[in-house]
């Protein structure tokens, strides 16, 4: 089975907010096995427009990664997010 990966490019407008959504997040993210490969740090821009955060999570399935977002503990979080930052984010299927 492959994997599945979240990759989400984030600008922070609130950044105070933004610790409230990492917090509401966590429990979403233990419970469906999502495993950080990249969270935010340096960056080097090749192409198109970038964002200050940029995330790659890793979960053991796409089933998991499609569930974790819809789970109602990450929507909780979700909402959070939103008012605190601009965000672009997808699923992606592992090889």
């Amino acid at each position: 089975m492959a994997k599945g990966y979240w990759i989400a490019r984030v600008d922070v407008r609130d950044s105070e907010r933004y610790k409230d959504y990492v917090a509401a997040a966590k429990p979403a993210f233990e419970k469906y096995g999502a495993n950080f490969l990249a969270r935010g740090g340096a960056i080097t821009e090749l192409e198109g427009k970038s964002r200050a955060r940029n995330v790659v999570i890793e979960f053991p399935s796409m089933k998991h990664a499609v569930e974790c977002y819809n789970s109602p503990e990450y929507q909780i979080a979700a909402k959070i997010r939103q008012e605190a930052a601009d965000a672009e984010m997808v699923v992606v299927e592992g090889v």
